[in-house]
């Protein structure tokens, strides 16, 4: 094995990792991840940093908490002197190339990839802005409901059995096939340039994330399965934070009729459906390495930039700190097989990522980040870890949780917090704060949130923060400019007007 090995890094967008195969789902197809496990280390008990695309790819690029770099919503800046692993591999002698997704916000659309396969599915200007998250935080989420109720579109009207739509070709798979085509590409020219040195390739997909519109080979794989489907208590609104009451007002889950069996099998099975067309995807990916010889010196990490929370507590989309949203499939093969075939329970973070791929590169990360390396995890052990999340968009006052051990704590600032024993409550009903027998675990979650995190600052910056972001959108849109990045595009050879024309 060489002394940088090479990093192929998958990325799915909106995978929840219990509704996976490789995470023991007795329905759903991952045959390509379980390969992938029994060859690596699965991670059960995975993180996202921040629930939510944007944020959450640009804390896994920097390996740091969303409140440290200004990661508030989709639409927030990801400042070009923000370290990544890209940054760090790149100066290791990497080469560091991304195909696909990563949505990144501003200018620069590298973050220290020497370049891009693919321009990114989604625009890069500061029009993410949404005028309502302004509101809603100017009014620490109490107006939420009221700013909602003149919103013209919600993510809740794709989660019905309506909107499923079998075999129909669309943007997001025309995308995805080009990130795989490309991806694979890339990979077969470096088996062939092997004096090229060690790269690293990240390769993000769209899917499984809406809309769910799978093609008819990957439905048909579920006809006549059975297809599990969400239950709700009659006690549902009472168990509701201020978190969930005010993202279920964002996406409008009471507009539409979330509780039909045969519409949530209906998108239970079209999720079923594009979870296994990335598993395929996956399996393409090792397919290559093992065809040109790579697979023997090339680190693979499979992870999930957040999760889905499928109408479960009937809820939808991500943005909240609920397993089906927070935790995230993790799976990583070491160029040498270690620990192959082996879980850990250990709480991890996808902050992990960076100082990981940094020691394997032999490069130090010298500057801060807030993760370790899973290798010294997986050596040393750590038992006593705690891992954080942060959600703020839409919500209109920050939210963290901790996750330590069997309980995770989700701090809601100025109202009520909640607690959960996952090993007793792997549904997350019962909340326990309030009670004495917990009162402890409760106290030492809480205290470490509040020791590492300022929530009143947090809340201040994030706001002045959309007032400067809301202002610059409104001139780009004046003056017609825009960040878009364009991978094939050379300003040597003529204007970016005479490319696109």
């Amino acid at each position: 094995m060489s002394s940088q090995p090479n990093i192929l890094f998958i990325v799915s967008d909106q995978m929840t990792a219990a509704l996976t195969g490789v995470y023991g789902h007795p329905v759903v197809k991952t045959p390509h991840l379980q390969r992938l496990a029994e060859d690596g280390v699965r991670f059960d008990s995975a993180y996202t940093p921040f629930p939510l695309c944007s944020p959450g790819r640009a804390c896994i690029m920097t390996g740091r908490h969303a409140s440290e770099i200004g990661a508030w919503d989709n639409g927030a800046l990801l400042a070009a002197d923000q370290l990544s692993f890209a940054h760090y591999l790149s100066h290791a002698g990497y080469d560091t190339v991304l195909s696909g997704k990563m949505h990144f916000v501003g200018p620069d659309q590298l973050h220290g990839f020497q370049r891009r396969l693919t321009t990114d599915i989604y625009s890069c200007h500061f029009d993410w802005v949404k005028p309502e998250w302004i509101r809603i935080k100017e009014s620490q989420g109490r107006e939420c409901e009221e700013v909602m109720s003149n919103r013209r579109g919600y993510n809740a009207r794709g989660y019905t059995g309506e909107a499923v739509q079998v075999g129909r070709w669309h943007n997001a798979l025309s995308y995805d096939e080009e990130v795989h085509f490309r991806s694979v590409e890339y990979l077969r020219s470096k088996a062939r340039k092997k004096e090229d040195g060690p790269f690293m390739l990240c390769a993000s997909y769209h899917h499984p994330h809406e809309p769910f519109l799978p093609p008819t080979e990957y439905w048909d794989l579920y006809e006549g399965a059975e297809i599990e489907i969400p239950e709700f208590p009659s006690d549902l609104d009472e168990s509701y934070s201020l978190l969930d009451r005010n993202l279920n007002a964002y996406h409008g889950t009471r507009r539409y009729n979330l509780r039909d069996p045969d519409g949530l099998r209906r998108l239970r099975r079209a999720y079923y459906s594009l979870v296994t067309y990335m598993d395929r995807k996956v399996g393409e990916l090792l397919d290559v390495l093992e065809e040109t010889g790579l697979a023997d010196n090339t680190m693979v990490v499979f992870a999930s930039d957040h999760g889905d929370m499928l109408c479960e507590k009937e809820m939808v989309q991500k943005r909240t700190l609920y397993e089906w949203s927070c935790r995230v499939p993790l799976l990583v093969r070491f160029p040498d097989r270690w620990k192959g075939g082996t879980t850990c329970a250990t709480p991890v973070s996808l902050l992990d990522l960076l100082p990981t791929f940094c020691e394997l590169a032999g490069e130090e990360a010298a500057l801060p980040h807030d993760g370790d390396s899973l290798h010294k995890i997986l050596q040393n052990g750590a038992e006593d870890r705690f891992v954080f999340a942060q959600a703020h968009e839409a919500v209109g006052v920050p939210c963290i949780m901790a996750r330590q051990g069997r309980f995770k704590y989700n701090y809601i600032h100025g109202s009520e917090d909640q607690l959960f024993d996952l090993e007793a409550d792997p549904g997350e009903w019962n909340n326990l704060v309030g009670d004495a027998g917990c009162a402890e675990a409760a106290a030492q979650l809480q205290g470490e949130i509040l020791q590492r995190f300022d929530p009143d600052r947090m809340a201040r910056e994030n706001l002045e923060s959309l007032y400067r972001r809301q202002y610059i959108a409104d001139v780009m849109k004046a003056n017609g400019t825009y960040w878009n990045h364009f991978p094939h595009f050379d300003a040597r050879k003529g204007t970016l007007e005479q490319y696109l024309a």
